[in-house]
């Protein structure tokens, strides 16, 4: 059977949830349906999309035939409906610096403007709790996060959910970064939009509040590939590289792309063939384990959900790696949770990945 490309299935699912409740039946796939979507990917209609790209091969086939089919009927109004919905919530941001705007309802006490595209921008959140600064008398550290979404799609705005109060209550900044996307800028561009919003936020250091020399990187996904990626190969983040002092990743599943393509399957192998091609030259240049051995971040806290075969297989995999060039590195399999509620639930009192994070941080930064 031929798959349905990741684009259309997570496109038409996202409108599926969204659509009104008098939508008439037979344009919408059933409520079993409906409700499978929901179970594996939330009902947040931003988060539909990245979640699909990933684990689509975790639909039923009853429901993926469903929405196969009505991709199929819709087709020829694709071009009508899309304009109906383009018209919404897109916002545009060029050039300087803007403050006190909303994120994750919280107010935003920067946004940082690193180039002319409209996602090249960083909201910037003051540490507000104890300050966790060290005997020398330094300010905050920085924990920077990296949206995912599959290369193709997420926001950083919509992705930070909880961590930006958690991490300014516990005394550090933080910060979220978009970076341009496929099919604007291919992964070795969207890999350098991190090291460039890197420098522009400690170019800004001083009058933001935080300690430059001091940053872990976070990414959820898609994002945890690129954290890895720029935390391992110098060329992305250029003089700043030394300024990473660790790296958290979250749920990722490209540390070595080859090995994933070799494994992967369905919508997955069509993903990362779209995203990664089939230059094995090009595939090695972005897996950051490739680059393993050079100069590497220090410490790294690699999380990944419990039971997801890939993510933990590449996951041990970086970290044996790490290891072995002598960089402190650990995997934590993260249980009850799952690809999308991993990155959600970060920041929420009691949740177990939160807890292993905030001791890494206090570790990294006691150093």
């Amino acid at each position: 059977m031929r798959f349905l490309p990741a684009l259309t299935l997570s496109a038409l699912a996202a409108s599926v949830i969204a659509a009104p409740i008098l939508a008439q039946e037979r344009d919408r796939p059933s409520r079993e349906c409906r409700a499978e979507v929901v179970q594996l990917c939330g009902s947040d209609r931003s988060e539909i999309r990245s979640c699909l790209i990933e684990n689509a091969d975790s639909l039923s086939s009853e429901c993926s035939a469903e929405i196969r089919a009505l991709a199929q009927q819709r087709r020829g109004e694709r071009g009508e409906r899309g304009q109906r919905r383009g018209g919404g919530n897109r916002e545009e941001r060029r050039g300087g610096e803007r403050r006190g705007s909303q994120t994750a309802g919280m107010k935003v006490d920067a946004t940082i403007f690193y180039g002319a595209h409209s996602r090249q921008t960083v909201d910037y959140f003051a540490a507000k709790g104890e300050p966790q600064a060290d005997l020398s008398g330094n300010p905050p550290p920085l924990v920077l996060f990296i949206h995912g979404g599959g290369w193709k799609f997420g926001d950083h705005k919509v992705s930070v959910v909880n961590k930006p109060k958690h991490f300014t209550e516990s005394g550090y900044a933080f910060a979220s970064t978009g970076y341009r996307l496929l099919p604007d800028a291919p992964v070795e561009e969207q890999a350098r939009d991190i090291g460039l919003a890197i420098a522009v936020l400690r170019g800004q250091a001083d009058a933001l509040g935080f300690d430059p020399d001091r940053i872990v990187l976070m990414g959820h996904s898609a994002g945890a590939h690129l954290a890895a990626l720029v935390s391992t190969d110098p060329q992305y983040a250029g003089d700043s590289f030394d300024a990473i002092q660790g790296v958290i990743p979250l749920d990722g599943a490209g540390y070595d792309i080859a090995r994933n393509m070799a494994s992967a399957s369905g919508r997955a192998a069509l993903l990362y063939a779209d995203v990664f091609g089939d230059d094995p030259a090009r595939q090695a240049a972005l897996s950051p384990i490739t680059h393993v051995g050079g100069p590497d971040a220090p410490h790294w806290l690699i999380l990944y959900v419990a039971g997801r075969e890939r993510s933990g297989d590449q996951s041990r995999l970086l970290a044996e790696s790490l290891t072995s060039a002598g960089a402190d590195a650990q995997t934590v399999a993260v249980p009850d949770t799952d690809h999308r509620q991993l990155n959600q639930n970060l920041g929420l009192s009691g949740d177990a990945a939160t807890e292993q994070v905030d001791a890494f941080l206090a570790r990294v930064f006691a150093d």
